[in-house]
C-alpha cells in the first residue's frame, strides 16, 4: 500500500521504487541514448531547431498516459521539470499551444513509439521475482480487450464499431491483443487495430508471436485456440497451456499417473474415419503425420466456486511429461492467465479511467497514443517489479494505483520550477 507518498511493503525496505521515480520515471526506464537511436533509425529527427524536438515528443506521448485526464498543455507543463535536465529549453521557453503540440505529434508519427515499445518492453521478472516462474519457465499469457476511441469519421472508418445499426457501439473501438508476463503484469508485446479483426488474427501477427521464445510457458483462453495458431506458437519453442472448447476434437491415447492423459488433436476438416485411423496408429506406438494430428497432454478439472454451472475446464499442453509439471500445478498456473486480465484492467481503469475514450482524433494519432499508454504502463510495472524484488515480495502485493500516484506526484514535484 501507499503511506505518505511512499510504497510500503509491510515495513520492509521499499524506497527502491521512489528512488527511481525521483530520477524521473520516463528517463530512467526509456534512456536518452535509446531514444536517440530510435530517432535516427526512424528518420524523425527535426531538420531545424524546434521547441518540441522528437525526443521530447516521445516522452510527451508516454506522459499523456500518465496524465490522461489533463490537457495537452498541462501534460507538457508537468513533464518539463523531468525533461529540463536534457537541455531542451532556454530561458525564454513557454508551453506551446495545443495546436502546436498536435502538429508536433503528427510530425513524430507512430513508428518511433512502436519501435521504442519493441525495444524497451522486455520481460522484467528476475529469478528473484515471486510468482513469475513454473518449473523454470517464465509464465506468460495472451489475451485481448477493446478500448473506446474518439468518435470521428476517420476513427470510425478505421477502427469500426462493435455491432451494427441501432445496436452499434456508441464509440469506435480499438481492439488490443497483448502478451503479458504474469508475475510482473508487464506487457511485452501488443497488436491493436480495428475491432473487426479477431483476437486470433491479432495473436498470429509476428509483432506478438515474435516475442514468444523458449523458456516460456504461454497461457491462453479457449477463444485463441486453432490448429494453426497452436502450431505457430509451439514452433517458437515455448511450452503452451491453453484452454479449449467443446468443439475441439480430442482422441484419447492413454492415462497418466497424475490424472491427465495424452490425446491427439487434429487438423480441421478430417473425417471421423481418418481421425480414428490416426488414433489407432498412435495407440499402437506408431508415428502419425504431423500435418494431420499431434499429441498433446490434457488436464480436465472443474472449479465449483467459480463455475456454478459445473462447466468442465479442459486444458491442452505441450508439456507431455507429468513428472516435469504435474496436472495440479498446470491447472493452478492456467489461472495465472487472469493476471493478464488484471494488467489490461489496469490500463483501462487506472492508467486511464472507467469509460475513458482515447482523445486522439485520427487513426495514426490514436495508434501513437495507444503505444504511449502501453509504454507508461510498462514503465510503472517495471519499477514495481524492481521494488518488489528488492523487498522480497510478490509484485502483486504492491498497489498499482498507489504506484501511479507516486509517479504522478514525483513528476509534478520535478516540474514545480519553470524550465
Amino acid at each position: 500500500m501507499v503511506v505518505g507518498g511512499q510504497i510500503d511493503v509491510e515495513a520492509q525496505p521499499s524506497g527502491r521504487l521512489t528512488d527511481h521515480v525521483g530520477l524521473a520515471v520516463l528517463s530512467n526506464v526509456f534512456r536518452r541514448d535509446l531514444l536517440e537511436e530510435i530517432i535516427n533509425v526512424t528518420g524523425c529527427r527535426e531538420r531545424r531547431k524546434r521547441r518540441l524536438p522528437a525526443h521530447v515528443m516521445i516522452k510527451f506521448v508516454i506522459a499523456m498516459g500518465l496524465y490522461f485526464s489533463e490537457s495537452y498543455q498541462e501534460v507538457l507543463r508537468r513533464l518539463v521539470g523531468s525533461l529540463a535536465v536534457m537541455g531542451s529549453w532556454d530561458d525564454g521557453w513557454q508551453v506551446p499551444a495545443s495546436a502546436s503540440i498536435t502538429e508536433a505529434r503528427t510530425r513524430l508519427g507512430v513508428e518511433p513509439l512502436r519501435q521504442l515499445f519493441a525495444r524497451a518492453a522486455v520481460p522484467v521478472a528476475t529469478t528473484a521475482t515471486k510468482g513469475a516462474w513454473l518449473a523454470g519457465r517464465r509464465v506468460m499469457a495472451i489475451d485481448g480487450s477493446a478500448l473506446d476511441v474518439a468518435d470521428t469519421a476517420e476513427n470510425a472508418e478505421h477502427f469500426g464499431r462493435l455491432g451494427s445499426g441501432p445496436k452499434a457501439s456508441a464509440y469506435p473501438k480499438l481492439a488490443l491483443t497483448a502478451l503479458v508476463e504474469c508475475g510482473s503484469h508487464a506487457c511485452v508485446a501488443a497488436v491493436f487495430g480495428s475491432c473487426r479483426t479477431g483476437e486470433r488474427t491479432q495473436a498470429a501477427d509476428f509483432d506478438l508471436l515474435g516475442a514468444v521464445e523458449p523458456g516460456m510457458l504461454v497461457l491462453a483462453d479457449a477463444g485463441f485456440y486453432s490448429w494453426a495458431l497452436w502450431h505457430a506458437y509451439a514452433r517458437r519453442g515455448a511450452d503452451l497451456a491453453w484452454r479449449i472448447g467443446v468443439s475441439v476434437s480430442l482422441a484419447h491415447l492413454r492415462w497418466l499417473h497424475d490424472g491427465s492423459y495424452l490425446a491427439l488433436i487434429f487438423k480441421p476438416g478430417l473425417r471421423a474415419a481418418a481421425r480414428r485411423d490416426l488414433q489407432t496408429q498412435a495407440q499402437a506406438g506408431q508415428p502419425v503425420d504431423p500435418d494431420l494430428a499431434c499429441v498433446v497432454r490434457v488436464i480436465e478439472y472443474d472449479l465449483p466456486d467459480r463455475n456454478p454451472d459445473g462447466d468442465l475446464i479442459v486444458l491442452i499442453t505441450t508439456v507431455l511429461d507429468p513428472y516435469d509439471i504435474g496436472a495440479p500445478a498446470l491447472a493452478a498456473a492456467y489461472h495465472e492467465r487472469w493476471e493478464e486480465e488484471s494488467a489490461l484492467k489496469e490500463i483501462k481503469t487506472q492508467i486511464l479511467h472507467p469509460g475513458a475514450v482515447l482523445r486522439s482524433k485520427t487513426p495514426d494519432l490514436v495508434t501513437q497514443e495507444m503505444w504511449g499508454i502501453l509504454l507508461a504502463h510498462y514503465a510503472i510495472r517495471a519499477l514495481m517489479c524492481d521494488a518488489a524484488d528488492e523487498a522480497g515480495y510478490d509484485p502483486d502485493r504492491l498497489s498499482f494505483m498507489g504506484a501511479i500516484r507516486v509517479v504522478r506526484r514525483q513528476v509534478t514535484d520535478q516540474a514545480a520550477t519553470s524550465p
